[in-house]
């Protein structure tokens, strides 16, 4: 019994830790305390993480690397086995900045699966400062009708210096029904210590130029040609504030179909 407890005491300390790192994991106080942009589009947010990592280059070399993200786009620049293994699905990340990619603006979509399933609009861009992208769609697909979900991942980019940046990530959510909240702070928030380190580390090293050989082993599995739902899109309903650094709302939340997305070529 009482080995037990011991394990039990192990087990919830290890959960608190988990828990504080999927919550704050690189940000200091004032970063996880203060307002970013985005903040607004989910106002009563009942979940909250800030992470952040500083990369030796300048806002103009980080940049590239947050507009091409998105799946059968650039990647996310997660682990390889976290798509693989834990997502069942084949998304490798580039380990080089993607021209086709560079052209991204407010109210576009960035897919964060296959069509139909999860994916993300631009809400906020403003280049190379702030990148806002808002989702109402991640709903697995047997609960679709009995939860909901809203939630803006807010990318900032502010100069250090000459050469470095600070990168801070923050997400935000509301959800429903209650018992939501049970899986994210039971599972969303302790693996966002993983995923959200691997992102911003990944999205270091890559910008530092020196991608790791797990990085250049996982570009080298991607097609020369895939999807690209943006480019499908051919923003035909673009606001004129576009591009502004303004906010849309109230956009169509469905997703390009499979019928419309259509390819590009890819560098490797």
């Amino acid at each position: 019994m009482r080995r037990f407890g011991v394990a039990m005491a192990l087990g919830g300390a290890v959960f608190v830790g988990l828990h504080e790192l999927g919550r704050r994991w690189g940000a200091t106080r004032d970063e996880v305390r203060r307002p970013m942009a985005g903040d607004d589009i989910v106002p009563h947010a009942i979940g909250q993480t800030t992470h952040a990592i500083t990369i030796e280059a300048a806002p103009e070399r980080v940049w590239p690397w947050l507009v091409q993200m998105g799946y059968h786009r650039a990647g996310w620049y997660t682990y390889p086995w976290v798509d693989r293994y834990l997502w069942r699905i084949d998304n490798p990340s580039a380990a080089q900045v993607i021209p086709e990619l560079q052209d991204l603006s407010v109210d576009d979509i960035v897919p964060d699966g296959q069509p139909g399933t999860a994916f993300y609009r631009v809400a906020v861009l403003d280049a190379p400062h702030t990148l806002v992208l808002h989702s109402t769609s991640h709903v697995p697909a047997p609960l679709r009708g009995k939860m909901t979900v809203d939630w803006t991942w807010a990318y900032e980019l502010r100069a250090g210096g000459a050469t470095t940046t600070r990168l801070t990530l923050r997400v935000r959510a509301t959800f429903q029904p209650w018992w939501v909240r049970l899986i994210y702070d039971g599972m969303i928030v302790p693996s966002d210590f993983i995923m959200a380190r691997s992102m911003l580390r990944g999205i270091a090293r890559r910008a530092e130029g020196r991608p790791s050989r797990g990085d250049l082993d996982d570009a080298g599995r991607r097609e020369t040609r895939v999807h690209d739902p943006v480019a499908a899109e051919g923003r035909t309903s673009r606001p004129s504030s576009e591009g502004s650094g303004s906010e849309t709302r109230g956009a169509s939340s469905e997703p390009p179909a499979a019928g419309q997305t259509t390819l590009s070529p890819r560098d490797h």
